[in-house]
């Protein structure tokens, strides 16, 4: 998968700007706050429909517009594709090769991204529901019934947790086996696809890590609740699960179980990461984490996702920024930083210098 150009309108601090990328490493370098990460921002949302950094679409349009326009010409295995995105304050409109996308699930599948930066600690350091938003976003690129599957659950779950609010309990244990059958079924999918990913990711991240650490630190990752079986079987016991704790959740006013509930488990050395790994061991981990996911979308997909750094070579110590370099070879790589180091990207590399949202050629 290769970007070859992006042209952003009112997006962010972009007027109206069009970036060209080469294959291999792309260094977007600039003083702070000049957009560099826009830019990154603008190239994963087109992927996967939703940004890295901000929860609000209207959030990404430049002060005093009124919309914003971001479109990629890309090339891939299947060929030629350009995909845009029409944002709004009031929704958004996507386009794949001029046909416009009426579900959220065919925005993903057509570009592939993974993004990296200093905030994606988080997915050590931070609760569950980091973990389980990157598995949500990593898979649903990788599988649209996931996707679809995730959206529903949370429907599904949305409307148990209403019912079980409900002061009329014969009403409660009446309708309760309904919603149930409907969220078990989404909820299997979830948590296999989910079982699944996490069983391709621990041996690449553990392997990248090695390679990162120079073998001095062992980094191992699994599901914290084990879902084996087929996703028949999945069903079953998590609907069986949730028959068997109608009480509990009457009492508490929500569904305390489901794949809405679960974590993964991340240690180094046999230690648990998420207490106890110091800064520089959080940074690694996660960093090794997303070069397994890029691995994840070439097993999977057949190609290379647009692997995207930010910020992240200022976090770095020499010799862990070398290693990184080394291994983004043979992909298409878009990374910022403030300084444009020859020594460390060569010359052979696409420098694209960045001031107050505009390309400086």
């Amino acid at each position: 998968m290769r970007i070859k150009n992006l042209k952003l309108k009112n997006f962010r601090n972009y007027e109206n700007e069009s970036i060209t990328f080469g294959d291999g490493l792309n260094v977007l370098f600039s003083k702070n706050a000049q957009g560099k990460t826009n830019c990154a921002e603008a190239v994963f949302y087109l992927c996967t429909g939703v940004s890295p950094r901000c929860l609000r679409d209207k959030q990404l349009i430049k002060h005093g517009e009124e919309f914003a326009e971001i479109s990629a010409e890309a090339e891939g295995r299947y060929g030629k594709i350009i995909i845009s995105a029409k944002i709004t304050e009031n929704g958004r409109e996507f386009t794949v090769n001029g046909n416009k996308i009426t579900r959220g699930a065919d925005i993903l599948g057509n570009l592939f991204s993974v993004f990296f930066s200093p905030q994606e600690l988080r997915l050590i350091q931070d609760g569950p529901d980091e973990r389980r938003r990157f598995l949500n976003v990593s898979v649903s690129q990788l599988s649209r019934p996931y996707y679809t599957a995730l959206n529903r659950y949370n429907k599904v779950l949305e409307q148990r947790n209403n019912l079980l609010k409900n002061r009329d309990l014969d009403v409660v244990y009446d309708t309760l086996p309904v919603w149930d059958a409907q969220l078990c079924k989404y909820a299997a999918t979830v948590a296999y696809k989910r079982a699944e990913y996490i069983e391709m990711l621990s041996p690449l991240a553990a392997e990248a890590h090695a390679y990162l650490t120079d073998g001095g630190e062992v980094l191992k990752i699994s599901p914290e609740k084990k879902y084996k079986g087929t996703e028949a079987e999945l069903e079953k016991r998590l609907f069986d699960e949730l028959s068997n704790n109608y009480d509990r959740d009457i009492r508490l006013g929500y569904t305390a179980s489901g794949p809405h509930r679960d974590d993964i488990d991340i240690e180094i050395n046999g230690v648990d990461a998420k207490a106890y790994a110091s800064q520089g061991q959080t940074r690694t981990a996660a960093l090794s984490i997303k070069l397994a996911e890029v691995e994840i979308f070439k097993k999977v997909s057949g190609e290379y996702p647009v692997f995207i750094l930010d910020d992240v070579m200022s976090e770095l110590d020499l010799p862990r920024r070398k290693k990184l370099v080394e291994r983004t070879s043979g992909l298409q790589t878009i990374l910022t930083c403030t300084h444009a180091e020859r020594v460390l990207y060569g010359k052979e590399t696409n420098k694209i210098r960045i001031e107050g949202g505009a390309v400086k050629r």
